[in-house]
């Protein structure tokens, strides 16, 4: 198989890219489709649809062994087996996303919510067809029994400065929406979380997201309250 395009996105590594579509809605995504393919034609009619799905490759699965059991990050270390999750690592590297369509272009589409790094090939679009697909008495297995405290995000008075300079620069991004969004989220490795507050924490308290053209620093000073500190430009 080979992509009929790859996604432009806000998320420019793995570390805090969204973990599964949907969550960060104000992330908006393009996929610019081969020529080849001649998508204005090929894209006809697709814009009467709210919602597509993609099928995608997970492109930065550097993993080679296979582990039939996996350890989500929501179930702080406890493990499962892998075809009951969305974890990267899987004998074929295939994702799947519902993600919202905002624009049908003439050599593309524009979605939002995606949770794709930048640079994801893409397989296909399929439209989603709600009357077929949508079950909403489905049991969501392990999942539902996850509890989660909601996270508050603040920004510093400084990261708050460069925030305001950085959305006159891009007026059509929601770029505090995106960065609060993603850090909800709480885009930490397990082995990070646990140590909010604590001077001693044996692993770094401070981390860094990569959005758009800015890296975001950020601390946890508990593990529902994460603090913006500063925001660094790869333009710089």
């Amino acid at each position: 198989m080979e992509p009929i395009g790859f996604i432009e996105s806000c998320f420019k590594d793995k570390f805090g890219t969204p973990r599964q579509p949907g969550l960060v809605k104000s992330a908006w995504a393009k996929l610019k489709i081969r020529a080849d393919l001649q998508p204005e034609e090929a894209l006809q009619g697709l814009e009467g649809f709210s919602h597509v799905w993609l099928v995608w490759v997970f492109h930065q699965n550097k993993v080679a062994r296979y582990h039939a059991k996996v350890h989500p990050p929501r179930m702080g270390g406890k493990s499962i087996g892998l075809f009951a999750t969305r974890t990267p690592h899987r004998p074929n590297p295939i994702g799947l996303s519902l993600v919202e369509l905002v624009k049908v272009e003439k050599d593309g589409i524009i979605v939002s919510g995606a949770d794709l790094v930048d640079g994801t090939p893409i397989l296909d679009i399929k439209p989603y067809l709600p009357e077929i697909e949508s079950i909403p008495n489905a049991k969501t297995g392990w999942t539902s029994e996850v509890s989660k405290d909601p996270i508050q995000v603040e920004f510093s008075e400084h990261a708050s400065k460069l925030l305001e300079q950085w959305q006159q620069r891009n007026p059509d991004k929601k770029l505090k929406e995106v960065i609060e969004d993603t850090l909800r989220l709480d885009p930490r490795p397990v082995v990070y979380r646990g140590y909010e507050g604590e001077g001693a924490a044996p692993y770094r308290n401070k981390h860094a997201v990569r959005l758009f053209d800015g890296d975001i620093h950020f601390e946890f000073e508990s593990a529902t309250l994460v603090r913006v500190l500063d925001i660094l430009f790869t333009h710089n």
